[in-house]
C-alpha cells in the first residue's frame, strides 16, 4: 500500500504538550512501516487478517482502553505476525504517541453516535432553522475537531442574540446530542468524502490567550483548567464550551471572541498536555498489579523483569503500548515458563494501573 494514500485516508493530528509532542502523518507512516497495513486494512484498503481500523469509528477509546485493548491483541497479533513471517520495527513512546494520534484522527476516541437521533436533534434544537443541512459539506467544524470548539465557542453570542430576537431559550447541548449530530452531518454526501484536518501545537500564547480571554476569572489557571477537562473528549468540551454561555452572560462576562489559530493555542494549553492521560486510581491499581500477577516477575530479581513501580516515572497509555511492543514477546515467554496466564485488561483496570505505576514518588 502507497504511504501517500494511507495517510489521505488518515486526519492528520498534531499535539503538542508538556513533554511531547504527536503527529498523525507520522503515526500512519508507522502503521505502514510497522507492518499494521499487512494484517489490518484503513477503509478498505491494506490486509484483510484483521478488522478494518478505518471502520471502527465511534467507539468511545480512552488512552487506557486503546492501550489495553492492543495489550489483550497481542499475544494473536505476534503468533499472525510469526506465520506471515513479518517482522515489525521499533516502537518507543515518542512513536507510540504519533500512532496514538493517528488513531485519534480517525475518530477511535469519539464516544458512540446514532445518525437518527442526530437528525431529531438538528431539528429539535433549532439547529435546522439556520443552518442548511445542504451547506454541510463546506462546513471545517466537521472535519476538525479544533475548528469544531472555536466554532461553538464564537457562534455562541450571536446564537444567544438569534435565540432572544425570536424569544425562544437559548439551547443546551449535551456532549451525546453534538455528537449524534455531528454523525447525521457526516453521513450527508459532501461531508462524506472530507479528508479530516486535525493540527493542534501548544504555543506559548495559549497562558496569554487564557488571560486575555477572561478563562482564569474562573478557572484560576491553566492546570485547574487542564484537570477539569482530563479525559475529556474534543466533542464533550466543545458542548460544554456551548452550554457556558448563558453562565457567562449570567455572571456579566464579556463574550469574548477568539482569533484564528487562538483556539488551537488555548486548547494545546490546556487538553493537550493531559490529553494521554486517564483518570485512574493509584489504589485500584494496586490490586489490579497483584491481581494481574504483575508482581511475579516484575517483583523478583531473578526474573530479568525491572521492578515496578519505579520512583519518579510517569507512565500513560502510550507509555504502555511501548512497553508492550518493546518488551511483550519476551515477557510472554518468561509468563509461559512460570505458567501465568497472559494478563488481559479493559479500559478501566488498564487507567487503575498507570495511575499506580506513576504513583511512586522519588
Amino acid at each position: 500500500m502507497r504511504r501517500e494514500t494511507l495517510l489521505l485516508l488518515a486526519s492528520t493530528l498534531v499535539l503538542r504538550g508538556a513533554g511531547f509532542t504527536a503527529d498523525s502523518a507520522r503515526g500512519a507512516r508507522l502503521f505502514e512501516t510497522l507492518s499494521c497495513v499487512q494484517c489490518h486494512s484503513v477503509n478498505g484498503k491494506g490486509g484483510t487478517a484483521g478488522p478494518d481500523l478505518g471502520r471502527m469509528l465511534d467507539r468511545g477509546f480512552t488512552p487506557a482502553t486503546l492501550a489495553a485493548t492492543m495489550w489483550n491483541h497481542a499475544p494473536g497479533m505476534w503468533a499472525a505476525m510469526r506465520d506471515r513471517q513479518i517482522t515489525a520495527g521499533e516502537l518507543d513512546q515518542q512513536a507510540a504517541r504519533d500512532l496514538m494520534a493517528f488513531f485519534y484522527a480517525a475518530r477511535f476516541f469519539e464516544k458512540p453516535g446514532d445518525a437518527g437521533r442526530g437528525k431529531r436533534a438538528f431539528q429539535g434544537l433549532g439547529c435546522a432553522g439556520c443552518h442548511a443541512v445542504q451547506a454541510s459539506s463546506g462546513w471545517e467544524a466537521l472535519a476538525d475537531p479544533i475548528a469544531l470548539v472555536d466554532a461553538m465557542w464564537n457562534h455562541r453570542a450571536q446564537m444567544q442574540s438569534a435565540a432572544a430576537s425570536k424569544g425562544v431559550p437559548f439551547p443546551e447541548l449535551s456532549a451525546q446530542d453534538l455528537t449524534d449530530m455531528l454523525v447525521y452531518l457526516r453521513n450527508q454526501p459532501g461531508p462524506r468524502e472530507q479528508t479530516g484536518v486535525f493540527r493542534i501545537e501548544a504555543a506559548g500564547a495559549g497562558d496569554a490567550i487564557f488571560q486575555s480571554a477572561g478563562c482564569a476569572k474562573c478557572h484560576q489557571t491553566v492546570n485547574t483548567l487542564a484537570l477539569s477537562v482530563q479525559g475529556k473528549t474534543l466533542t464533550e468540551i466543545a458542548a460544554e464550551m456551548w452550554n457556558h454561555a448563558p453562565l457567562m452572560a449570567a455572571a456579566g462576562a464579556p463574550a469574548v471572541s477568539l482569533a484564528p489559530g487562538q483556539m488551537r493555542d488555548l486548547i494545546g494549553a490546556f487538553w493537550a498536555a493531559k490529553f494521554f492521560e486517564d483518570a485512574g486510581r493509584p489504589a485500584a491499581g494496586s490490586r489490579v498489579f497483584a491481581n494481574k500477577n504483575c508482581a511475579a516477575c516484575h517483583n523478583d530479581a531473578t526474573s530479568g523483569a525491572p521492578h515496578l513501580p519505579v520512583a519518579g516515572r510517569e507512565f500513560d497509555g502510550a507509555a504502555m503500548i511501548s512497553v508492550l511492543w518493546r518488551h511483550g514477546p519476551g515477557m510472554l515467554d518468561r509468563m509461559k515458563t512460570k505458567g501465568i496466564e497472559w494478563p488481559r485488561f479493559d479500559g478501566a483496570q488498564m487507567a487503575d494501573l498507570i495511575a499506580y505505576l506513576s504513583a511512586a514518588k522519588p
